[in-house]
């Protein structure tokens, strides 16, 4: 129902040219870390979070890896720490005097599900519990990590998806419960469920069932990061947007030989459910990624994305 809305509006945006009344604006960012244990992050981090205050959006989403842990020998509570105040005065703080909530995902640099990085989940938690935003949640039990909030006509969803494989903790079944919601419905993770990029074929959720359940639900978007490489996707009656990094490490989709830009994905939601989809690169991410520049589709076979604006 609102699929079909979203891909009329975005492809009668892409004809025309034409501005739809929005009522709800979201910008994304993902993946802004540098090397392990960095407490400094590139110049262009701070130009996406001057640019995004600018476009004055409702509210800003991390798919994850806003620092540098997960490295082994694991880092000091200390070194975590201190991560994060970088990461909150470069990013949470400039957001917050401006009023625009900020609400994140794990990512596998912040706080992985894997053994021996427990601390590291502990203090995500600690540091984001401290940092809420006063949003209208429906489930916020395990906030950070998996939580579900409403503003305005949408409700959107975290998943907790730091390592490789179906979701855990029983996420699929709370997942399940907001289908009876008659509203724009978005998810966003860390990891992708389909692969994007080069290099990162298998770093993944990789779980059909879970295909399944965002085809129940009638799931419009899924917003994820970890892939570095920009590119708005459909499978299935559901889209699929893989968010560029503004760290390092930028990669090539599949199927291409160029790396992808460092970019910003702003949303622009109307009130009837009207999706569109921009993501604005350059020094001071002011350029929208054309997407006719970007391959047809991206992977084969089962997990094949085609290209939102090819969609009939």
């Amino acid at each position: 129902m609102v699929v079909k809305s979203l891909l009329s509006a975005i492809l009668l945006l892409l004809i025309s040219g034409s501005a739809f009344a929005q009522s709800l604006r979201v910008a994304v960012i993902s993946d802004l870390n540098g090397s392990y244990g960095s407490t400094d992050y590139n110049p262009r981090v701070n130009a996406a979070v001057e640019r995004i205050i600018k476009l004055a959006p409702d509210l800003v989403i991390s798919t994850g890896d806003m620092v540098a842990g997960q490295r082994r020998p694991v880092l000091s509570e200390t070194q975590v720490k201190a991560m994060w105040q970088a990461f909150h005065a470069g990013v949470t703080d400039p957001l917050r005097s401006a009023g625009i909530p900020l609400l994140v995902t794990p990512g596998n640099h912040d706080a992985s599900a894997y053994g021996g990085f427990e601390g590291e989940r502990r203090i995500f938690a600690e540091q984001w519990r401290a940092r809420k935003p006063a949003v209208d949640y429906i489930d916020d039990a395990d906030y950070p990590f998996f939580y579900a909030f409403r503003m305005k006509n949408v409700t959107f969803v975290s998943l907790d998806a730091t390592v490789i494989g179906p979701l855990q903790g029983g996420q699929s079944k709370r997942l399940r419960a907001l289908a009876a919601r008659d509203e724009t419905l978005i998810a966003f993770s860390h990891l992708p469920l389909w692969p994007f990029a080069i290099g990162r074929e298998t770093e993944i959720i990789g779980d059909t069932g879970l295909q399944d359940i965002f085809r129940s639900i009638d799931l419009d978007l899924h917003l994820s990061g970890h892939h570095h490489a920009f590119y708005p996707g459909w499978k299935d009656e559901t889209v699929f947007v893989s968010q560029a990094c503004l760290g390092g490490g930028p990669r090539r989709l599949l199927g291409t030989s160029t790396r992808s830009a460092h970019a910003i994905t702003v949303l622009e939601i109307s009130a009837q459910g009207e999706i569109d989809i921009t993501a604005y690169t350059g020094d001071a991410f002011s350029f929208p990624i054309d997407w006719t520049k970007l391959p047809t589709q991206v992977g084969s076979g089962s997990s094949a994305l085609k290209r939102l604006d090819l969609v009939p």
